[in-house]
């Protein structure tokens, strides 16, 4: 379902001349956000920062629909930063709930970016060993300004009594879809029962499902809407499809990587952690060195492996859809489908990994015999038909996927896709789908005060944007 924008803009929007740039100076933010900004090479907002930041700094609930890579936690967080500073609390004022750790840990970094100069304090909260627990309790209870959780932690935290929300200004849910196709819903509801019932509501979602519907008329007062490019994979992205049997995936993969010393960050996904491991395997058999990551890994392991990837010392990553969403990685030049998402909605999340807010990349997907049908339904989605590549045909199977009968395993008698492998829809991992990751550490074990904040406390470590380019996330 379409969101629909509100038709009257707020005045400072109004006021911009036709064909005028509007930048963050316009947005009413004070010094201390604005010098951050600058910091970072940040001028002029992303759509959806133009059209949601306005609402939020006037009070307004809103529900927001963007893709990943429009920069919607920025949409969020600088408003909310903004009010903050201004009006100098001395409780926790808001409240971020996300689907995920590493989408916790995300929005924890781009806080302390952006409040640099604002002294705002934040604290995670999400699955870890005890000293994770104390230091999130220490967060809960002395009043960091934002608190930054997955649903099932911040649960556990909530059924004991020091947790203090009782003053809480705004309820930010991010990934608000993916959080209810985790089962959170009742989990939501709950965090909600121990909020006060005066609070600035904030809904993010990537898609508008019926049941996001349902839960925004329970939460939402008076919306404001705002819906940008929602489905649509990003302009820069470059999309084509193979059409390849199981057996030749592995061996198309290491024919792709013949120039990847030419490619900055190629990313590849798969839907089973079964098949993560087969393809780390081959192309490190093919001479291509890889590493990978999925739920099989520890918290610190993972971290490290996005460390890794982030800093281009790791050129080669292979993911579960863990990655798909909520993680900001810049300049992946290649995104490869290694199967069809199970639904035609993760697609976008995954190829929205490359060509992030406005930059340019490739996303390449292998489509075997089984999942046609399912490729077909992303192609009705995107509005949009991917061009077809042809597989070279010097290419020779990858013997671990053929039986002794000689047939691709799991291929159907048209044509090849694995059941249990890449091409079956019955096989989809739920590596993302855990309740809110009750393991892994910190994201970082520094000792934080969250009594009143001082002024220039936080670091930089968002990273540094191109001028004209909206925070990305």
């Amino acid at each position: 379902m379409q969101c629909v924008v509100a038709n009257i803009l707020p005045a400072q929007q109004q006021g911009l001349k036709e064909n005028q740039t509007l930048k963050f100076s316009d947005l009413g933010f004070g010094d201390d956000l604005l010098q951050s900004l600058d910091l970072m090479g940040f001028e002029t907002p992303t759509p959806i920062q133009e059209e949601a930041i306005p609402y939020i700094l006037e009070g307004r609930d809103i529900i927001a629909c963007a893709q990943t890579g429009t920069g919607k936690t920025a949409a969020y967080l600088l408003p909310v930063l903004e009010r903050i500073n201004r009006e100098g609390t001395k409780h926790t004022s808001a409240l971020i709930i996300a689907p995920t750790r590493e989408l916790a840990q995300q929005i924890d970094q781009q806080v302390e970016g952006f409040a640099y100069f604002t002294g705002a304090t934040s604290c995670p909260v999400y699955g870890g060993e005890k000293s994770s627990w104390d230091q999130q309790k220490n967060a809960l209870t002395q009043g960091a300004d934002i608190i930054i959780a997955t649903p099932g932690r911040l649960m556990a935290h909530l059924k004991f009594e020091y947790v203090k929300l009782d003053k809480l200004d705004y309820l930010i849910l991010d990934e608000a879809d993916r959080m209810l196709d985790m089962g959170f819903f009742d989990d939501i509801m709950s965090i909600v029962s121990y909020l006060p019932e005066k609070r600035q509501n904030l809904l993010f979602s990537a898609t508008m499902p019926p049941k996001i519907r349902t839960l925004s008329k329970k939460m939402l007062h008076n919306p404001a809407q705002v819906s940008i490019a929602i489905s649509k994979p990003a302009a820069g992205i470059l999309q084509a499809a193979y059409e390849v049997r199981d057996e030749l995936k592995v061996p198309l993969l290491c024919d792709l990587m013949k120039n990847h010393e030419k490619l900055e960050s190629i990313l590849i996904f798969s839907s089973t952690k079964k098949n993560v491991k087969n393809i780390v395997n081959g192309l490190k058999a093919g001479g291509y060195p890889a590493r990978a990551i999925s739920s099989d890994l520890n918290q610190e392991e993972r971290e490290e492996v996005i460390r890794g990837f982030k800093s281009k010392r790791i050129q080669i990553l292979v993911a579960t859809d863990i990655l798909s969403r909520g993680i900001d990685i810049e300049s992946i030049s290649l995104v490869i489908n290694y199967d069809v998402p199970h639904d035609a909605e993760d697609y976008v999340h995954r190829i929205g990994r490359t060509a992030r807010a406005a930059s340019t990349g490739v996303a390449l997907t292998f489509v075997n015999g089984v999942d046609s049908r399912k490729f077909k339904s992303i192609e009705s989605l995107i509005e949009m038909k991917v061009n077809r590549v042809p597989v070279p045909s010097h290419l020779k199977p990858d013997q671990r996927f053929v039986s002794s009968s000689g047939r691709s395993r799991g291929s159907s008698s048209r044509g090849g896709g694995s059941r249990g492998g890449s091409g079956g829809g019955r096989s989809r991992s739920n590596s993302n789908r855990s309740r809110d990751g009750r393991s892994g550490g910190s994201s970082r074990n520094k000792n934080r005060t969250y009594k009143k904040r001082k002024s220039g406390s936080g670091s930089n470590k968002s990273g540094s944007g191109s001028k004209n380019s909206g925070p990305k996330s």
